[in-house]
């Protein structure tokens, strides 16, 4: 018995036959994500960056005119109008990331019924985004929205928010801002029940005020799940569109146009595509600049210990 046993652990044959199956099924399994990226992800960014380079309509053959696209690109003044937009947009980043870190402490507490009302916030988050947004376009609405109502009681004359250049914007980020509270605020909670309690104890203990333990412990607590929402949600933020095309369509007088609504008229509605290739590896880059420098900021304040 034990001699059969060691002649098949000295057996190479047989453990090459099974490192091979084990290969075998190690590739199957890695292929078909493989085969996806290809297919889906590389294979088509591959050919952006060659339309980029051409004129294209969609329909006829591209037509190779090298960087003409590029220097078209950087002398559109509606691609800077667009740009300021975006980055104008994604001023309610910090808004909403210190009202869902608020909701979070607040839901933190140990209290009856907390859980409806985590699940209360929460739920716009699972819900449509074209739903959502028409129900904000009728908030927003200057003849019957509810907001202006509530403001008219308050004695306030209310804006036509969707209509006019200075409160249009603000009405979007309002929208985004409140869109956003129910994820971010999901994510704070998590990050603030990982906070150990001890340290807490500690820190009160030594005479540490309410506002410095605030500071010190949870703030430091919560820094890698802060970095997440700030780095994913820049990145949303510079890709925003469906809910701007939905609202606002753009207006008025392109005062609500970002850089991807802009791309997505160049490419489907003007059928410029070569033109939007370029705007999307542009745009694309100075999303990876961006999030980059956050990466490296990080290490500043970002404490994972």
């Amino acid at each position: 018995m034990t001699r059969s046993l060691s002649l098949k652990q000295d057996n190479p044959i047989g453990a090459k036959r099974r490192f091979n199956k084990d290969y075998v099924w190690a590739y199957l399994f890695i292929s078909a994500p493989i085969v996806g990226f290809m297919i889906f992800g590389f294979i088509p960014l591959s050919y952006s960056v060659y339309i980029s380079f051409t004129k294209f309509d969609g329909f006829n053959a591209p037509d190779l005119n090298g960087l003409e696209n590029y220097r078209l690109l950087f002398q559109d003044p509606l691609i800077w109008k667009t740009t300021v937009n975006t980055f104008y947009a994604a001023l309610g980043i910090p808004i909403g990331m210190v009202i869902s870190l608020g909701i979070a402490i607040a839901l933190n507490q140990k209290i009856a019924g907390i859980n409806f009302f985590r699940t209360a916030f929460f739920l716009p988050t699972i819900s449509s985004v074209v739903a959502l947004t028409l129900l904000w376009k009728w908030v927003f609405n200057s003849d019957f929205g509810i907001l202006n109502q509530l403001l008219g009681y308050a004695g306030i004359q209310g804006p036509a928010w969707l209509n006019e250049e200075n409160w249009a914007m603000p009405a979007m980020i309002i929208q985004g801002v409140w869109g956003g509270l129910g994820f971010n605020m999901v994510l704070y909670l998590a990050a603030l029940q990982g906070v150990p309690a001890t340290l807490y104890e500690a820190a009160e203990m030594d005479g540490a005020s309410k506002w410095q333990r605030f500071r010190y412990i949870t703030v430091a607590g919560i820094s890698p799940t802060t970095f997440f929402i700030l780095v994913t949600a820049i990145i949303g933020a510079l890709q925003d569109f469906v809910r701007f095309r939905i609202m606002t369509g753009g207006g008025p007088n392109f005062s609500t146009m970002t850089s991807v609504y802009y791309l997505f008229e160049n490419a489907f509605r003007y059928m410029n595509m070569g033109f939007a290739s370029a705007m999307a590896w542009v745009l694309g880059i100075v999303i990876m600049i961006i999030t980059l420098i956050n990466f490296l900021m990080s290490k500043r304040w970002v404490h994972y210990e």
